[in-house]
């Protein structure tokens, strides 16, 4: 079987505040192959979501290790976790994220000059034209749906064709048939480029379009 493209071992993060020192995640195992897609579902509180910025290096646990692409990334820098970000991961989240003053498509070429690249319009066209966008590349975000707002979301999240795409309740602030199309566009667009895919979600009928489905509950992280 091929390594891991993500690996946590024993992973636990406390939190301490003046009076209490709180567990968010307690011996957290999980591996991750390239090209799979998993769900982390359970409850609001659960620690779904510090799972998953662990997982991509936005935060590093308290004990335990991460290996991300074979990179130990517990013992990194900020800086050297952000370029391991920058590099290889996409993020989606309930959010959306855009910036208000950018067009759908000055949005969506945005992770180009972060990375100090050259913007390529015609790659960022063709993500906006698969997500059904091409017609309004240059709306603003406050000129569009929800909706449309997290088609563009995702468009920007494969700009940089990222090995790992990181999903947090991506479909969290959109109603039943606009969730519908996105839960199809973004598992279409991980088969098309052959990416990873880590969704955090407490809607389960979502998460069974995953390969795997883990469970968190309390801290702890089980396989269904």
């Amino acid at each position: 079987m091929s390594s891991s493209i993500i690996k946590a071992e024993s992973v636990t993060k406390v939190v301490s505040t003046k009076t209490e020192h709180l567990t968010i995640l307690e011996n957290v195992n999980l591996s991750i192959q390239e090209g799979e897609s998993i769900a982390i579902v359970g409850t609001s509180g659960a620690g779904k979501s510090t799972l998953m910025t662990l997982l991509a290096g936005l935060d590093v646990p308290s004990a335990g290790t991460i290996r991300l692409l074979e990179q130990n990334i517990s013992g990194l820098d900020d800086e050297a976790r952000a370029k391991i970000r920058s590099d290889h991961l996409g993020f989606v989240f309930q959010s959306f994220l855009l910036i208000p003053s950018l067009s759908a498509l000055g949005n969506v070429t945005l992770p180009c000059l972060l990375k100090g690249e050259d913007e390529d319009t015609e790659k960022a066209k063709a993500l906006l034209e698969s997500v059904g966008l091409g017609h309004r590349i240059d709306h603003l975000p406050s000129q569009l749906s929800g909706g449309e707002q997290q088609r563009v979301a995702i468009a920007r999240a494969f700009m940089t064709s990222p090995k790992i795409l990181f999903a947090d309740e991506p479909t969290g602030n959109l109603d039943q048939n606009t969730a519908h199309k996105i839960v199809e566009l973004l598992f279409n667009l991980n088969k098309e480029h052959g990416t990873t895919l880590v969704l955090v979600t407490h809607d389960l009928t979502l998460a069974k379009r995953c390969d795997r489905v883990f469970h968190m509950n309390a801290g702890k992280l089980e396989e269904e």
